[in-house]
């Protein structure tokens, strides 16, 4: 399950290993991308429970599931719930306190408006790597280093979602990301970039304390989206949290 504003597309650089090892099913939550929204779609609460819903409607469960950043807390939720089995969060949001909220807020609500404004201009802009940096660094620890076709792609999403802004006012707003997971899920790993600066690293405690029963693994070189930074390592502890391969935890 990909980020707030993106796609499916968004897992791109690690979906053909994952996809070499696992059957993935790879799904645009609901107001992104090629699936419509709903009436809820702009809450946190709504997207879970569309997402349960089509878990059981499908004939999934119990299924393993990996989501990063939103995705990464609605996986948690999932969790918590108890319709799913393996869970992989990267850096997932919701553990945020204080004026940690306010920034959260104010950083995307800002990316938000300015990716509208130069609608027109992201191609020309993801081509070179000072305005990649620019326009990514708060999702990149290495901005610069990504395709310009990813970039402009993910930006791109990010400024043409419509339940991009009634989101970020209510994951702000709203209450944070509560555990443990059910006893009915299998393991639950997640995984945070050392370089994260939508949620810093400090918020990794938070997110154990929420599933004490967590592996936690640390992308040491990563920013928010260790897809992107580090797709191999990201990929590597998918395949090694899911499935019957034991886990490698670290740090």
């Amino acid at each position: 399950m990909h980020g707030l504003g993106g796609s499916w597309r968004s897992w791109s650089p690690i979906l053909p290993i994952v996809s070499a090892q696992r059957q993935a099913i790879m799904i645009d939550l609901p107001g992104h991308g090629e699936s419509p929204a709903r009436p809820d779609s702009g809450t946190f609460r709504g997207l879970a429970d569309s997402l349960e819903t089509y878990i059981l409607r499908e004939g999934l469960g119990p299924v393993d599931v990996a989501g990063v950043s939103l995705g990464g807390r609605l996986v948690l939720e999932l969790a918590r719930r108890g319709c799913v089995r393996d869970v992989v969060a990267l850096d997932p949001g919701g553990f945020w306190q204080g004026w940690e909220r306010a920034y959260f807020r104010w950083t995307l609500g800002a990316s938000l408006r300015l990716l509208r404004l130069l609608k027109g201009q992201l191609g020309m802009l993801s081509a070179s790597p000072v305005t990649r940096t620019a326009l990514l660094a708060q999702l990149s620890a290495r901005p610069w280093a990504l395709s310009p076709e990813l970039v402009e792609r993910e930006l791109a999403s990010f400024a043409k979602t419509p339940t991009v802004a009634p989101l970020i006012k209510d994951l702000a707003d709203g209450p944070a990301q509560e555990g443990p997971a059910s006893s009915s899920v299998g393991r639950i790993t997640i995984g945070w970039g050392g370089k994260d600066r939508l949620c810093p690293p400090r918020q990794a405690a938070r997110a154990r304390e929420a599933f004490p029963h967590a592996a936690l693994h640390w992308f040491e070189e990563s920013g928010h989206y260790s897809i992107w930074d580090c797709p191999e390592q990201a990929a590597r502890l998918i395949l090694e949290s899911t499935g019957k391969v034991s886990v490698t935890n670290s740090r």
